[in-house]
C-alpha cells in the first residue's frame, strides 16, 4: 500500500484482537473449550424475524437483493441474518465452521421454505469452495477475522450486488473485562471497534456506509445455570466457581422475557455495507 496509515489500522486491528487470546497455562486448566457457543444462542425464532425485518442491517440487504436472489451468510450460525430475507431469496448459502450450526440453519430454512446450501469451514479458508451471490451478509462475525485485509476482500468477491456486516461497537467481550481481572489477574484491551473496521475497510478500496441503531437484546437462555455456564466456559473455569462467577456478574446477570442473558436490556449494533463494483 502506498500510505503507511492503512498499515497502521490492520496492525492495531491484529495487536489488539491477539490481546483477546487465552493464555497456554489458563487453557490448559480449562475443563471445556471457551471458543464454542451452544446452538440454543444462535437458533432463529419468529419473534426475532419480525424484529430482523426491520433492521437496518435487513433492510440494506433487502434493497439490493433481487426477487429470488441468492444471499450468502458468512459466519451463518442460526441462520439470523439472512432468513428474514428468506421469502425474497431463492438460495441462501450457509458457511459455518460448525457442523451443528449448519444444521439448525438447514432446518429454520426448510421451515421458511428457502432453499439453502451449506459450506462447513471458516472464512476465508473455504471461499474457493463458496458461490458467488447476488447479497453477501455477515454478521458478528469480523471480530473473528484476525486479518481484515484477508477476511474483507473475499467478501466484496462473492457479492453480485452489495455487501453488509453487522457488529457491536467494540469487542463482545469487553463486558468481561472485570471478570479476567477478578479471576485470572488478566489485563483485557479496549478494542478493536467497529471505527477501526470502517477504516479498514475503506482504506482497502470500497466505499463503505455505516449506519448505527439500537435493538431490544433478544438472545438468551431458558435456564439461569446456563447463562452463567457460558461466561464460566468463557473464563476457562470449573463448575464449582458458578455461584462465585454469578455473584461477579452482578446486576448484568438478569431475566428478559423468559430467557436469562448477561447483557443490557439494549444494546447498539453497527451496519456497515457498501455495494459491489462489477
Amino acid at each position: 500500500m502506498s500510505s503507511s496509515q492503512p498499515d497502521h489500522v490492520f496492525e492495531r486491528w491484529r495487536r489488539e484482537l491477539d490481546g483477546w487470546g487465552i493464555p497456554a497455562e489458563i487453557l490448559a486448566m480449562a475443563p471445556e473449550s471457551p471458543w464454542s457457543f451452544p446452538v440454543e444462542l444462535f437458533r432463529v425464532r419468529e419473534g426475532i424475524d419480525g424484529e430482523k425485518e426491520s433492521s437496518p442491517s435487513t433492510a440494506r440487504a433487502r434493497e439490493a437483493l433481487p426477487e429470488g436472489g441468492s444471499v450468502l451468510d458468512v459466519g451463518v450460525g442460526g441462520g439470523a441474518a439472512s432468513l428474514p430475507l428468506a421469502d425474497r431469496a431463492g438460495l441462501i448459502v450457509g458457511v459455518d465452521r460448525s457442523e451443528e450450526m449448519l444444521a439448525s440453519f438447514r432446518d429454520a430454512a426448510l421451515e421458511r421454505g428457502v432453499a439453502a446450501e451449506q459450506i462447513l469451514g471458516g472464512w476465508p479458508d473455504v471461499e474457493a469452495e463458496t458461490p458467488a451471490c447476488d447479497v453477501v451478509v455477515c454478521h458478528h462475525v469480523l471480530y473473528n477475522g484476525t486479518d481484515l485485509e484477508r477476511f474483507v476482500p473475499p467478501l466484496d468477491a462473492h457479492a453480485g450486488r452489495r455487501v453488509v456486516i453487522e457488529m457491536t461497537p467494540t469487542h463482545p467481550l469487553v463486558w468481561m473485562t472485570d471478570l479476567w481481572q477478578r479471576f485470572h489477574g488478566l489485563e483485557r484491551p479496549s478494542g478493536p471497534t467497529a471505527d477501526d473496521a470502517l477504516e479498514g475497510i475503506r482504506s482497502l478500496g470500497f466505499d463503505a456506509d455505516r449506519q448505527d441503531h439500537q435493538v431490544e437484546s433478544s438472545a438468551g437462555f431458558a435456564r439461569r445455570e446456563d447463562a452463567i455456564a457460558l461466561v464460566r466456559r468463557r473464563l476457562c473455569l470449573p463448575k464449582e466457581r458458578d455461584d462465585e462467577i454469578a455473584e461477579a456478574i452482578g446486576g448484568r446477570l438478569v431475566e428478559r422475557d423468559g430467557l436469562w442473558s448477561t447483557g443490557p436490556p439494549r444494546e447498539t449494533l453497527v451496519t456497515i455495507w457498501w455495494d459491489a463494483a462489477r
